[in-house]
């Protein structure tokens, strides 16, 4: 059983699992401006941690190309975001944290909670297959559910889906969503998209339930959002 101590060191640990983040997302090549951008340091310190983690063999890395994960790098991400996932999950339906709440509370725990600690959270939450934002939980051996999903930002007009995934790394974005009815499990219709206003107007029906209401959403918030056509 894997314990905290034998773990790579928490800065490998972060820059991999924003690697695989970027990744999964889908937001395009995974680059050394897009990390410092996410990670909040500067591109210099984004290339010297690349030269280590291609070192370890986590990460392949070209000089001016972009970062991919090796096998062994996917290996650590999807252990760390397993933690973090859980912990988020486990912060909610058992402490009464808000969606908007879990995201640094998870970032600071996941990096010392041993393996044995999060599998008995996932046994007493039901092994749990998503977590309070529907990211998906890495199960024990690395496997992930797959779902037919594509971002709210990126859907046309007529684009009928329901919200099953949020991004969770903005807080104010969340609560923002929150204030306006707007999270997992909420039916949504793209009416009409307005590129150049940065937007698109939105028919909302909140909860799953057949009432309607009309919703502005800018375009920022709408790439925050991925929608699944099969849960509509």
């Amino acid at each position: 059983m894997e314990n905290a101590s034998a773990r790579p060191s928490t800065s490998v640990e972060d820059y991999v699992k924003v690697i695989y983040d970027l990744q999964e997302r889908g937001t395009g090549p995974v680059t050394i401006s897009g990390m410092a951008e996410r990670l909040a340091v500067s591109n210099s310190s984004v290339s010297g941690m690349l030269r280590k983690l291609n070192e370890l063999g986590l990460v392949e890395h070209r000089r001016y190309g972009t970062v991919s994960l090796t096998e062994a790098g996917t290996k650590v991400a999807l252990s760390v975001l397993r933690r973090h996932r859980l912990l988020e999950t486990y912060l909610v339906a058992e402490l009464g944290y808000s969606w908007d709440e879990v995201h640094d509370e998870a970032e600071i725990l996941e990096h010392v909670v041993s393996d044995k600690f999060v599998d008995r959270i996932a046994r007493h939450l039901g092994d749990p297959v998503i977590d309070p934002h529907g990211d998906p939980i890495p199960t024990r051996d690395g496997r992930l559910i797959e779902r037919e999903t594509v971002l709210l930002s990126e859907a046309e007009e007529g684009a009928v889906g329901t919200v099953v995934r949020v991004n969770d790394t903005d807080p104010d974005l969340l609560r923002y969503l929150a204030d306006i009815e707007i999270g997992l499990g909420t039916r949504v219709r793209v009416v009409e998209l307005r590129p150049f206003a940065g937007s698109m107007d939105l028919q909302v029906y909140p909860g799953g339930t057949s009432i309607e209401r009309s919703q502005a959403l800018g375009l920022v918030a709408a790439e925050a959002l991925w929608i699944s056509p099969k849960d509509s």
